[in-house]
């Protein structure tokens, strides 16, 4: 099944966007969340995560101690690349086998309101896609979540109860190539109107 990405920086309002997408019947892939899904159910992975940063990433139950790992991971470039190596490409074929079964559900649906006169497509929402060529090879198109830096930051310090040095510090490192979005939705306003800004961006995509 053909794939859009929606990617935007921290507090941009991307998983705001792809919730409005769900709730038309649009399958949504957030890339996030599935990372957090495969540490919890993925032993293989964990092992191999292991193995990479020592016995001190497991609980005492077992699981991982996310915590500890993003301490790791995050003290040093190569640490983080050495992560994304073992964890990316367990993403890359969970997503794979996602979007299989969407195709299988949506098969036979030809063109449809749901999906704004197009036939089906799935949605992928990642922050990085936009510096991972592997997952960006497998979109049609990218739409890109922007909003003013006092609202984005105003969002992220309410969501994850951060200051907002610590906001402004995330926000100063993420970086996007625009050479590679097709699409901007501005989400400076209500709710209100990032659905119709979005409705309106979705419906004029052409691929």
């Amino acid at each position: 099944m053909r794939t859009v990405a929606v990617t935007g920086g921290i507090g941009s309002g991307k998983s705001a966007v792809c919730s409005i997408l769900a709730e038309r019947g649009i399958p949504v892939y957030d890339s996030d969340s599935a990372a957090k899904n495969l540490y919890r159910k993925d032993d293989t992975l964990l092992d191999s995560i292991e193995e990479a940063f020592g016995c001190g990433i497991r609980q005492a139950d077992g699981s991982l101690d996310r915590a500890r790992l993003a301490s790791i991971a995050f003290s040093a470039p190569d640490k983080l690349r050495q992560l994304e190596s073992i964890v990316h490409p367990a993403v890359l074929t969970d997503f794979k086998r996602w979007n299989a079964m969407q195709s299988a559900r949506f098969e036979n649906m030809g063109c449809s309101g749901t999906f704004f006169g197009k036939e089906p497509f799935c949605v992928m929402e990642s922050a990085i896609i936009l510096d991972k060529p592997d997952f960006l090879a497998l979109t049609v198109k990218v739409v890109m979540v922007d909003a003013a830096l006092e609202q984005r930051l105003r969002r992220a310090c309410e969501r994850d109860q951060a200051p907002p040095e610590k906001i402004i510090q995330r926000i100063a490192a993420q970086r996007f190539d625009l050479s590679k979005v097709d699409a901007i939705i501005r989400n400076n306003g209500t709710f209100a109107r990032l659905r119709s800004e979005t409705e309106k961006v979705f419906g004029g995509l052409e691929f």
